[in-house]
């Protein structure tokens, strides 16, 4: 059985009062959530935004006697992936509204028994299981890719979270997929293009060019994309042919709306990578990665390639000292 990752998620507490903002924040702490709030006027333009959310807690009266149902059904049209928990005075079910505003909520619930969203948070935020292996080896490869094609640049990561949404950051990102008996799905990587052309331009990359171009920056992301590929196969990946049979499903992209879609349910493992330049000068850039396991997850299979000690002195890597 593989230890399972404390991952986080960040969600979007729309909530009046601050009683029950308190012990809403008590529920997050105990939950693996970080809780992010926002005024009422700004909550549609936060949600057209790059901001990644897990999930959305929402309170009934929340801008009017029912403004909260109102708001939901804007959340709905926007962002229809995020689950949405409604906070009802007295009662705990969704029994008096229509069918229609009953399927813009996965669980209406009362302050006092806020306790019983902990398996609903479990179900859909966290319903797949990341191996600790898997989530730390992303990271360690992901910023040796980056710091080997960028130049003086310092790299940092923050806490790999899990998010729900389906939005798209930036204008440039690549998609790689990947197979093995223990997943198959892909592995994006998301950007801005001005910043990069930036570092292209500063001779932070490995480029040399008087002008630079699109071409420029997409083998630049692409590049970084086939190291970390390389790597995330040879770690994780076991040479073996595949069991049964590989099916596949269509993936939507709407550049409109910044959304992309892998006909899965499945929530998404992200990491965020900040490159800095090290004198301290110049703007930063900011890549977003992230993991869709949507056509096949069996974590139990994992397992970390490990090179056996006669395998490294075979090869001379390894000598008796």
């Amino acid at each position: 059985m593989v230890e399972k990752a404390e991952l986080v998620s960040k969600v979007l507490v729309l909530e009046e009062s601050a009683d029950c903002a308190v012990r809403i924040k008590a529920f997050c702490d105990a939950n693996n959530l970080v809780g992010v709030k926002a005024q009422l006027e700004n909550v549609m333009g936060v949600l057209k935004s790059n901001v990644d959310l897990g999930a959305i807690f929402l309170c009934e009266g929340y801008g009017g006697a029912d403004g909260g149902v109102a708001l939901a059904r804007e959340i709905h049209e926007v962002r229809p992936e995020l689950p949405v928990f409604l906070r009802r005075n007295g009662v705990d079910d969704l029994d008096s509204f229509s069918e229609h505003d009953r399927g813009l909520f996965s669980q209406a619930y009362s302050i006092e028994n806020i306790d019983k969203l902990g398996p609903v948070v479990n179900e859909t935020i966290f319903s797949l299981v990341y191996p600790n292996a898997l989530v730390r080896g992303i990271t360690e490869i992901t910023k040796a890719a980056l710091e080997s094609q960028f130049k003086d640049m310092d790299v940092n990561s923050e806490a790999p979270y899990i998010v729900r949404d389906r939005i798209i950051y930036g204008e440039l990102f690549t998609l790689i997929p990947l197979e093995s008996n223990w997943c198959r799905g892909y592995m994006m990587l998301q950007t801005e293009e001005q910043p990069l052309v930036r570092f292209v331009e500063a001779g932070k990359t490995h480029i040399t060019t008087d002008m630079v171009n699109f071409r420029d920056i997409n083998h630049v992301l692409g590049e970084v994309t086939n190291l970390v590929w390389g790597s995330f196969k040879n770690r994780f990946i076991a040479y073996e042919p595949l069991e049964g049979r590989a099916s596949q499903v269509p993936i939507i992209v709407n550049h409109l709306h910044r959304y992309i879609s892998f006909g899965s349910e499945d929530p998404q493992l992200c990491f965020k990578y900040t490159l800095s330049d090290k004198g301290g000068d110049g703007p930063n850039l900011v890549l977003y990665q992230r993991f869709v396991f949507n056509l096949s997850w069996s974590p139990d299979k994992f397992k970390e390639n490990e090179a056996l000690v006669e395998d490294l002195f075979d090869s001379g890597e390894l000598e008796l000292f």
